[in-house]
């Protein structure tokens, strides 16, 4: 019976040998490179810089985001212009009171004798022409600021998906104004209300007293120039 288990028994004793020696067996010299090298730390990310952390300046949340590309809706090249204006420069400035994204109410008599008022209408959120307007007013927030103006956006889209818009973009200076319902009332007054239900890209300038100084509905499928309107803006002075 012995001899039958011995040979498993010797194979066993040598195994228990072979470990007891790596065990006891020192570790391996470190080189003076690699004792100079200081091991990775965990918290940063790859490619992380150890400058001194910053503070961000106030209007750094406001600089235009990057949406990823599978979100913005694709129109191809739309008609234009695709409406007819209901009034003209001179005319009074119709009032409203809009649901805005922030839950408050925007309402043109709010800044009657007291700004200068432009109003920018653009057709649809999650679009790619007007996903890179309103950011781009981010960076021309001075531009208003220093012609006595509030900027107030306007769209035809809902509160919830003007929410999640400006979120992914990073957020806007101005107030956002919600002309859902009744559907596109504010943009049909005006005549920039398209046959699809969505509003032209249009800016209107609105004088402290309330008359329609400057109007430009713009081809639907480029940025208006913001030349032009700073120019209108100046007149006002």
């Amino acid at each position: 019976m012995v001899q039958r288990f011995l040979p498993a028994l010797l194979l066993m004793l040598v195994l228990s040998a072979s470990v007891a020696a790596l065990a006891q067996a020192p570790a391996p010299a470190t080189t003076a490179a690699e004792a100079s090298t200081p091991a990775p730390s965990l918290a940063a990310s790859p490619g992380a810089t150890s400058a001194p952390a910053q503070a961000a300046s106030p209007d750094a949340a406001l600089a235009p985001a990057t949406i990823r590309p599978e979100f913005i809706w694709q129109p191809g090249e739309l008609k234009p212009v695709d409406s007819v204006l209901t009034v003209k420069v001179g005319d009074r400035a119709p009032d409203f009171d809009l649901p805005g994204v922030d839950g408050s109410r925007v309402a043109l008599s709010r800044y009657l004798g007291k700004k200068n008022i432009v109003l920018s209408f653009v057709p649809a959120a999650w679009t790619p022409v007007c996903s890179g307007q309103w950011p781009g007013y981010n960076l021309a927030k001075k531009v208003f600021e220093d012609r006595d103006a509030v900027l107030i956006g306007i769209t035809c889209d809902n509160i919830p998906s003007l929410h999640a818009w400006l979120a992914a973009m990073g957020g806007v200076w101005f107030p956002v104004a919600s002309d859902f319902w009744p559907h596109g009332a504010l943009a049909a007054r005006l005549g920039v209300l398209r046959s699809n239900g969505v509003s032209e890209r249009a800016l209107f300038v609105i004088d402290k007293k309330g008359v329609i100084r400057f109007i430009d509905v713009h081809d639907i499928n480029t940025r208006p120039d913001l030349g032009q309107l700073a120019a209108a803006l100046d007149k006002l002075k």
